[in-house]
């Protein structure tokens, strides 16, 4: 098939523009900055997902790419178009606001189409896109119903309708399933990964929810005081955290701190509280490091564990069942208290750990995370 640009054997393809830029964009209030110094860019049809606590700026970065809020410094760029002179309402952004904001005196069918008696459609194409926008969310025969008359996870369902409904090129989506209980939430967030997946739509999300993003998102940027402390796909997030904050606050991680003792064959040893650790990577003798070992790397064995290993001995000081898994806390000889978890295989009475026993614990040199200290 003939092509209209040549592209040179073994060159490799040009990245595709990015669908939002922010670049260099600073929001301060009464002189203290809430957003500092932010860029990033947002690819076309991802799930791009701001992750952080209270207070760290998700919320007013999104609320400035919606056109809420103007930035002090910098610049946002959406599809090549800078926004800043762009009000909220010429935007092809938008909201889907954690109270869902739906109308108690519309029907479901009024909700969806407000937008768009806003924007003078004729009522028989409204009709059409509020009835597409309503299989899309799994909400047909619902349109003559009350807000009242729904349950929490059907008014969420109203309010993405609503904002999917006049297709815009950027939906921005604030702690969309908070008002959610745990096990309908984790429902929904499946289905939402499929509506986006289906209509195409880039997404950006704020949460504080670890779980949440790392179920949703293509990418996360975790966001610290303002600023971005990282940005990758959740693998990358969990895996290899780039700083101490990032691997404590996504998911959960036992930190060692140790000093570099010596250099081995692919690796080094380090000298901890707890006793010798070996790393599969070179370190500079002398260093200061933190090593982290999430809870699911750990072994626990009654049984010496096999050579190879990190090996130390501890006492089981807390369990706790959670079905397909169990959770245990383990103090260790120097004091400091880790958490394992292992999965539930078997049934028989003994063979799960219990408060008091004596256990050895171990993990692969390769599957620790060497940070900072």
């Amino acid at each position: 098939m003939p092509t209209d640009i040549a592209i040179e054997a073994g060159a490799a393809a040009p990245e595709p523009e990015p669908l939002v830029r922010i670049e260099g964009v600073t929001k301060r209030f009464d002189g203290v900055p809430a957003v500092d110094a932010v860029s990033l860019s947002i690819v076309r049809g991802e799930l791009f997902s701001l992750l952080g606590g209270s207070g760290c700026g998700k919320t007013t970065l999104l609320r400035m790419l919606a056109g809420f809020e103007r930035p002090d410094e910098g610049r946002i760029v959406l599809d090549g178009v800078d926004m800043a002179d762009v009000p909220p309402y010429e935007r092809p952004v938008n909201m889907m606001f954690q109270s869902y904001a739906l109308f108690p005196h519309m029907t479901v069918a009024q909700n969806v189409g407000f937008g768009l008696r806003q924007d003078r459609l004729d009522a028989t194409e409204r009709r059409r896109r509020v009835a597409d926008a309503l299989e899309l969310v799994q909400l047909v025969g619902f349109d003559g119903r009350r807000p009242h008359q729904l349950s929490g996870g059907q008014r969420q369902r109203v309010a993405l309708a609503r904002s999917l409904v006049k297709r815009p090129k950027l939906l921005l989506l604030d702690e969309p399933l908070a008002a959610l209980d745990k096990k309908l939430r984790e429902q929904t967030q499946l289905e939402l990964v499929r509506i986006q997946h289906q209509v195409g739509i880039t997404f950006v999300m704020v949460t504080h929810d670890q779980e949440e993003a790392m179920t949703m998102s293509t990418r996360i940027g975790v966001m610290q005081a303002g600023r971005i402390a990282q940005i990758g796909t959740p693998g990358e997030i969990y895996e290899s955290p780039v700083s101490r904050f990032v691997a404590d606050f996504v998911g959960t991680i036992n930190l060692f701190e140790a000093t570099v003792l010596r250099a081995e064959a692919g690796g080094a040893v380090l000298g901890a509280a707890a006793g010798e650790l070996v790393v599969a990577q070179p370190l500079a003798v002398g260093a200061a490091v933190c090593l982290g070992v999430r809870p699911e790397k750990l072994l626990l064995s009654r049984a010496p564990l096999a050579a190879g290993l990190n090996r130390l001995r501890g006492v089981v000081q807390d369990v706790a069942y959670l079905g397909g898994l169990s959770s245990y806390h383990v103090r260790l000889g120097g004091g400091m208290v880790i958490r394992a978890s292992a999965p539930n295989l078997e049934r028989r009475a003994g063979a799960q750990l219990a408060v008091g026993d004596e256990v050895h614990v171990g993990w692969r040199p390769d599957a620790a995370i060497v940070l900072a200290p």
